[in-house]
């Protein structure tokens, strides 16, 4: 599903214009985004999950093409951990 198809069913199951959901949808995004920013906090919504960032330290890898040694820098990942209502709706038979 694409943020057009999600648009459409959030907003057919919502009753809300598709500017209105498409709008908030973008909100959602960016609160999120800006909130798990820099591993700073972290976002949860009971039975869906938790939005968080951690932190990964800098390492050596190596070019395949060179075998050169190469820095990979330490950066912030997003991470994303299933709530239990969730994983009960993905695992129901």
């Amino acid at each position: 599903m694409n943020k057009q198809e999600l648009v459409d069913a959030v907003s057919a199951a919502s009753g809300l214009p598709k500017t209105v959901t498409s709008k908030a949808l973008d909100s959602f995004y960016n609160v999120v985004s800006s909130t798990i920013q820099n591993g700073n906090d972290e976002v949860r919504i009971t039975n869906f999950g938790t939005f968080c960032s951690t932190k990964r330290a800098a390492t050596t890898g190596r070019n395949p093409q060179t075998g050169e040694t190469i820095k990979i820098p330490a950066s912030y990942q997003p991470k994303f951990r299933a709530g239990k209502g969730l994983k009960d709706i993905v695992n129901k038979k």
